[in-house]
Parts: structure tokens; C-alpha cells; sequence
């Protein structure tokens, strides 16, 4: 498979960045992404003329969220509920041309090429993504009974893996989508209760001073979730901000 890659290259946060050309021959289609920008990046060293391309990974398997990169305009590329590291090259054509780019938001600062700081995310959950109540010793496994219908709700927030793909998609920037999805978690079970609105109030405000824009129901989040977390999350945190707000 050959292969034409325009790739956005920034040296640095202070640096304008451009898109550079690349060509590439013999791509099987049976790599991940990641293993084709691999063998782009041996090409480059193997030539000498300029430094390897800086992109994010870690798992490989679609479980950190690392390997964000918006690929021909959709975060994570073109396949639906995946990750970028869990797209493989037989979803594209021989001859192809793939444009490359990092997130883009601007809580989410270009640091090099592909590479982007998301460190806003951590910031949200230490305003109050946590229980911080003393529990005690652990209980038995059938102690606090919980409905099923509310566990498995309460399992569909905390797939979320915090990749940062429904900022990028989103025209405004918003993440109300992962904040949506660590508040409801939490929110849904009885231990996250007594700092419920607390938490809810604190990590929205949190996200405001992030500079993140505000969620006008476009769905694009949604579509581009890895993890294909629903919008009712959104809904369920505007109506416990409500509450917050108004006791």
C-alpha cells in the first residue's frame, strides 16, 4: 500500500507548526496506525534530515487513551468506537492521502508535533473527581447492595478513559462530556453521595477556569467517544449543577 501523509510538525509550543508531506511505500494492511507511523518515523531517522515525529502512546490497546491524534478530521479516524491505536491501515485505500493532526483545543496546548498537553483533565479531577469520605475498613462484596440497572449505569461513565477525543470534536471545545462521565459515576453509587454536589460544583467550575467552551448539543462528543459514553450523562450533570445551585 502506498500511502501520500500530511502530518502536522510543531517544534514547540512557541512555534507555528505546519503540515509536512511525507510518502510512504509497502504499507501492509494489516498494521495499527501507530505501527505505520512506526515505520514513517525509522524512515526519517534512517534519512537523517530531521527529527522523528512526536506522537503519544502507551497501552496500545485501547485502554490509557494516549494515542489521540485527529486523523482526516475525526478524532481517532474514521472507525467508531475505537481508539487511534485500534485502527488498522486496511480501513484505508492504496494511494491514499491521510492528513494528521493533533487535538485541538485550547485547553489543550500543542507541547510538539503530535503531542498535546491535557494535563486540564487531571486539574478537573483534582477539583473533585474522588471520594474522599473514610470508609472505613472494605466490606463484604454483598454488604451495600446496589441495583444492577444503576451498577451497569455506573460502569458505562467509568469507561471513560479520559482521551480528550469529545474536546477535539466538539466546535466550542467543550468537555462536558468527560466531566459528565466522572461526575455520573460516582454520582450513581451510594458511596459518592454525601460530596455529590460538592463534587458536581466543583469540577464544572474547574473546567470554566480551563478555558473549556460550553456544550450546545451538537452530539459530535458522542460520535468520536472510543468508549461511545451517551449524552444522557450530560443531562444527568445539568440537572445535579441545577440542584447544586439551587437546593
Amino acid at each position: 500500500m502506498k500511502l501520500t501523509l500530511k502530518i502536522w510538525r510543531q517544534k514547540s509550543a512557541k512555534d507555528k507548526g505546519k503540515l509536512s508531506k511525507y510518502k510512504l511505500d509497502n504499507i501492509s494492511e494489516h498494521m495499527s496506525f501507530l505501527e505505520m507511523l512506526d515505520v514513517l518515523n525509522e524512515k526519517i531517522v534512517h534519512e537523517g534530515k530531521e527529527e522523528p515525529i512526536a506522537f503519544d502512546h502507551d497501552c496500545r490497546e485501547g485502554i490509557c487513551g494516549m494515542c489521540s491524534l485527529v486523523i482526516n478530521g475525526v478524532a481517532h479516524g474514521p472507525d467508531a468506537g475505537i481508539t487511534t491505536c485500534q485502527l488498522h491501515m486496511r480501513r484505508f485505500k492504496d494511494g491514499d492521502t491521510i492528513v494528521i493532526e493533533p487535538f485541538r483545543a485550547r485547553a489543550f496546548p500543542v507541547v510538539k508535533d503530535l503531542v498535546v498537553d491535557r494535563s486540564s483533565f487531571d486539574r478537573i479531577i483534582q477539583a473533585g473527581g474522588f471520594i474522599s469520605v473514610n470508609t472505613g475498613n472494605v466490606q463484604d462484596a454483598n454488604n451495600l447492595p446496589i441495583a444492577k440497572p444503576i451498577a451497569d449505569r455506573a460502569m458505562d461513565a467509568a469507561a471513560c478513559i479520559g482521551c480528550g477525543a469529545c474536546v477535539a470534536a466538539c466546535k466550542n471545545a467543550s468537555a462536558m462530556l468527560f466531566v459528565a462521565a466522572k461526575v455520573g459515576h460516582l454520582g450513581l453509587l451510594p458511596q459518592g453521595q454525601p460530596e455529590r454536589e460538592a463534587r458536581v460544583g466543583n469540577m464544572i467550575q474547574q473546567m470554566d477556569e480551563e478555558v473549556f467552551g460550553s456544550c450546545t448539543n451538537y452530539g459530535e462528543c458522542e460520535a468520536v467517544c472510543p468508549k461511545e459514553i451517551s449524552l444522557d450523562f450530560i443531562t444527568r450533570l445539568n440537572q445535579d449543577y441545577r440542584k447544586q445551585l439551587v437546593p
